[in-house]
């Protein structure tokens, strides 16, 4: 989502606002540059460069998702950014949330829990959220939440157990569907 602000361009990730950043050169090396931050950023919490995985793309221009997964705790833990125009910029969200994250866990205003109960994933998560997305009849590439909401209420009044087309087992599978977009979204 993002917020006018001025001449200033505000993202709104995950709880977290901050400024756009347009990349308009040196788009391989920024890449590295944001990949490093996440790198570093999670080094803070004791994660080795080991256990840190971040999505690589020769064309950073491309319109592509950016992730990074990385293992703490025992938990694999990952984040996706796919709103953007680019995958520089995806990259650049990515880098920013992580960043952020962190330091509210380094400053105690949020535990270790609730860090990895936030970004805590199966490995297979980009399955699911395909199959999410077919679940709600939508496409893959829809990415607006607004639009992934209606999607589900029109779906989930019909599908309520207390109406008479009611069916419990879809009603819970439309709930999950939905959670999962949810997570990813926002």
């Amino acid at each position: 989502m993002r917020i006018p602000s001025g001449n200033m361009v505000m993202i709104s990730v995950r709880g977290h606002e901050f400024n756009a950043l347009v990349v308009r050169d040196s788009f391989q090396r920024r890449a590295e540059k944001f990949k490093n931050n996440i790198i570093a950023s999670l080094r803070l919490l004791g994660i080795s460069e080991d256990d840190v995985d971040v999505s690589k793309e020769v064309m950073p221009l491309k319109r592509l998702p950016a992730s990074a997964s990385w293992y703490f705790d025992g938990y694999h833990l990952q984040f996706s950014y796919k709103a953007g125009l680019k995958y520089i910029d995806n990259l650049y969200v990515v880098s920013r949330v992580i960043e952020l994250e962190v330091q509210a866990i380094l400053e105690e205003r949020k535990s270790v829990d609730e860090f990895i109960n936030d970004f805590s994933e199966e490995t297979n998560v980009e399955d699911e959220r395909k199959a999410a997305r077919e679940h709600l009849g939508l496409d893959a590439d829809v990415h607006d939440l607004d639009i992934i909401n209606k999607r589900y209420k029109l779906l989930a009044k019909d599908a309520h157990p207390d109406m008479p087309t009611g069916d419990t087992e879809t009603f819970k599978k439309l709930n999950r569907a939905h959670k999962i977009l949810k997570r990813e979204l926002s």
